[in-house]
């Protein structure tokens, strides 16, 4: 006489067993993330890293466009801002992607760094004491979101994030302590 199974044992694949072969299933099936949403946006998204890297080309190029409005308005601060401004030119050249890498994110991220566009002039205080603050805060706000973006960065860029971020640190000590 057969022995009746137990009400605790079922039969069928286990839940163990379908739950190594499901994620196999999904890509036989085609089914991965994001793959139809790229193919009818144009083409694959940039990675977060690229995205960080374009972002800070971008701040860069927007930082030395507040620098040549505080130069025009103020000319006689335009021999101390000028290696300041040329750090921040580096920078986003620096932080430019590298030729025959992923296309460019944005028309103007291809524009010169020497000669950034600037997107809006910026204000700049009549004071030649007030417009140099306003630099010193920019600088602050900007190497302080690199310095948060570092930490999930890859290595190459966590290192380039770093490395701008500790020069615009040096920007705020020279345009608020120091002399350029």
């Amino acid at each position: 006489m057969p022995f009746p199974l137990s009400p605790g044992t079922r039969s069928g694949p286990r839940r163990r067993s379908l739950l190594a072969v499901a994620p196999a299933a999904l890509l036989a099936a085609g089914c991965s993330a994001g793959s139809d949403d790229s193919a009818a946006v144009g083409g694959p998204r940039p990675s977060a890293a690229d995205r960080t890297r374009a972002r800070a080309a971008r701040d860069s190029r927007e930082l030395a466009g507040r620098y040549d409005a505080v130069i025009a308005a103020h000319p006689g601060l335009a021999e101390r801002l000028r290696p300041l401004r040329a750090d921040v030119v580096r920078h986003a050249g620096a932080f430019a992607p590298p030729k025959g890498s992923s296309p460019s994110p944005s028309p103007s991220a291809s524009a010169s760094a020497s000669s950034p566009a600037p997107s809006a002039s910026p204000a700049v205080p009549a004071k030649a004491k007030e417009a140099l603050a306003g630099l010193a805060a920019a600088e602050r706000e900007l190497a302080d979101r690199r310095t948060r973006e570092l930490l999930d960065a890859p290595g190459e860029l966590a290192r380039l994030l770093a490395s701008a971020a500790a020069a615009g640190a040096a920007h705020v000590y020279l345009l608020t302590e120091g002399r350029a």
